[in-house]
């Protein structure tokens, strides 16, 4: 009889050649724990080329998975499991798994050629310098090929199925449904019987295999994780990015125009709302960023909800177009999936470094809300909040994502959609003055005495034409103004029609256990963005420590929360994490002159939420004088 043990979380990692599938098995796996009702949270990490050259570490792709029976923040620092498929794999990502973590090796690609691409001197699995793990070397291609022979595949199409062997193996060892991935593959390769029946005779034949060899002495159970009642499922950010999107427009009630060029890691957002035509949805893929963001912000000025998708690159192309969204207080939304430059950079990798951009990468005084959201399934709620700020500000806003917020996933709660405020646009439909003749006039830039925005005139309008464009606006009239007085109240008013947006933005709160009683923290962790699971994590394992510590997050970033300033000032010390050199650091040192603390990191990969617990620890101890 085999042992059963039973674990609280565990964390597993694929990792093979780029064409191996194993962000698809990663992905697979992710959903049979989600349908088991773990909680849930994942790290895909792929190389930016279509396909680096094979059996190289720069062609290595992984996929972690982090899955529990509580609530999680991360996909966890460092793998419990590792399968790796090839010697690259294993050389990529060996140094990760800690001494005694289970290793599943796939022995088919480690001949002497494909071990000296790597610079493996000699075979790892032979030498005995795997002793510290529980190594497991199988060959996982071969019984592949071998259980798939009757479907007539040659064998490289037959050994492209090993990445279901391997799924069907450690669903087995870790207990998972099978009937989600049974049931995707049917559907997947319908078109295709014979890689349908080789891919579900692999995922089966893992299984067994599992279940008769004799290589494992111990199986493990993660017992569901206790929700809420409710109706979930899994989601990545840009899906929920693109939901939030087609649920913030049926609120506003305005068609919404996609104005997008394919680019990593937001074209997925472009792909999810080419689906949705029959709620509204225009999806337009230009001939390049600054065609994209110009026919959105045209399609605002004709009375649809205008959004483009691009990353750090392409921010800086839309500059220009963003400028004249500023000038002509016009709706549009700027959805920024962050990545790590500069240049193109590390496409494929995530960054925080974006902030300062489209905060002032514009030329002239052109004040932008700026959003970020802080989880994939957050970004759903972040999007209705951009929309409804747009709208009714009329105005261009910023919502910031990254890759690791894009492409990672976990457990959504559906929302019920009855309960979402609905988004007046409130169009103008009348004349709003009356001249000196006391005839009855439209004035474009006559603006809302609370909000300041001016009146959204759809084209066409009978009695409401007027001039749109980048110059200078006359008060009121919108006429073309070179007048200096002019121009500073109208640099002014919309500045702070941007300032006025604090009205609607939430305080912070600051999570401090023991402040009501008089023992509040002296060090405040403050994050924005994807941080906030790292930070999270790391706050929870530091209190576990007995020592005291504050956390709060901000989701507003352009205007900041009105009590931001006192919160701040409020503590000994506040350290801001954040995957840059500090730029929300600097933002808020400028605006509230406290000495924040930066806690930079830039390797294109989230916070590791040990080393940040580790590094709060000493801080918080070097503050109380506790000896190192």
């Amino acid at each position: 009889m085999r042992q059963v043990h039973t674990l609280d979380r565990v964390v597993i990692r694929f990792a093979g050649d780029s064409g191996d599938g194993m962000q698809l098995t990663g992905d697979r796996f992710t959903a049979d724990s989600a349908t088991f009702g773990n909680d849930i949270s994942t790290l895909p990490n792929f190389p930016a080329e279509i396909r680096a050259p094979q059996g190289t570490l720069p062609g290595v792709s992984s996929f972690q998975l982090h899955f529990a029976n509580y609530d999680i923040m991360t996909p966890g620092d460092r793998p419990d499991v590792l399968v790796a498929m090839n010697p690259a794999a294993l050389k990529a990502n060996l140094e990760d798994l800690p001494r005694g973590g289970l290793l599943i090796v796939d022995t088919a690609d480690f001949t002497k050629r494909n071990l000296a691409k790597v610079g493996y001197e000699a075979s790892p699995l032979e030498d005995g310098s795997l002793a510290d793990y529980q190594l497991h070397a199988l060959d996982l291609t071969g019984m592949t090929v071998e259980a798939v022979k009757e479907f007539g595949l040659s064998r490289k199409d037959a050994s492209r199925a090993k990445n279901m062997f391997a799924l069907g193996l450690l669903s087995w060892l870790y207990g998972r449904p099978t009937e989600g991935t049974l049931n995707f593959l049917s559907t997947k390769f319908a078109n295709k019987p014979a890689i349908r029946d080789a891919n579900l005779t692999a995922f089966k034949t893992g299984f067994a295999f599992g279940e008769t060899t004799e290589v494992f002495a111990v199986t493990y159970e993660v017992p569901p994780a206790p929700m809420p009642a409710g109706t979930y499922r899994q989601i990545s950010g840009n899906v929920a990015l693109a939901y939030g999107l087609v649920a913030g427009a049926r609120k506003a009630n305005l068609p919404m125009f996609l104005g997008a060029y394919p680019i990593t890691p937001a074209s997925d957002v472009l792909h999810e709302l080419s689906k949705y035509k029959r709620f509204g949805v225009t999806t337009f893929q230009a001939e390049d960023e600054i065609a994209g963001v110009g026919a959105a912000l045209g399609a605002s000025f004709a009375g649809h909800l205008g959004v483009t998708t691009t990353s750090g690159p392409g921010v800086a192309l839309k500059a220009e177009t963003i400028g004249l969204a500023v000038m002509t207080e016009l709706p549009l939304v700027i959805c920024d999936i962050q990545r790590a430059g500069p240049s193109t950079g590390m496409p494929t990798k995530t960054e925080q470094a974006d902030l300062l951009q489209v905060m002032y990468g514009r030329n002239g005084e052109a004040p932008v809300p700026v959003l970020a959201a802080q989880t994939p399934s957050d970004c759903f709620d972040t999007a209705i909040e951009a929309i409804r700020i747009a709208v009714k500000y009329r105005t261009p806003v910023f919502l910031l994502s990254d890759g690791y917020i894009a492409n990672g996933a976990e457990p959504w709660e559906v929302p019920d959609l009855s309960a979402i405020p609905p988004i007046d646009p409130e169009f103008a439909t009348e004349p709003n003055a009356t001249d000196k003749a006391g005839k009855d006039v439209f004035l474009p830039y006559k603006r809302d005495p609370e909000t300041l925005a001016r009146p959204w005139a759809i084209p066409g309008t009978a009695g409401l034409q007027h001039r749109i464009g980048g110059i200078e606006k006359a008060r009121d009239t919108g006429a073309v103004s070179y007048d200096p007085a002019n121009h500073d109240e109208m640099v002014r008013t919309r500045q702070a029609k941007i300032d006025g947006i604090v009205r609607d933005i939430p305080d912070v709160v600051v999570d401090d256990p023991d402040a009501g009683e008089g023992f509040g923290a002296s060090v405040l962790v403050l994050g924005w963005g994807s941080t906030y699971g790292p930070i999270t994590a790391a706050v929870r394992r530091v209190r576990k420590s007995g020592r005291r510590i504050a956390q709060t997050h901000v989701r507003h970033l352009n205007p900041f929360p009105a009590n931001l300033g006192e919160v701040l000032r409020r503590y000994e010390r506040v350290i801001v994490p954040e995957m840059n050199l500090g730029q929300l650091a600097m933002m808020l040192r400028a605006k509230y002159l406290v000495d924040v603390h930066s806690y930079s990191r830039v390797r294109g990969l989230p916070i590791s939420l040990s080393e940040l617990a580790a590094d709060l620890e000493a801080e918080i101890d070097s503050i109380e004088g506790v000896p190192a």
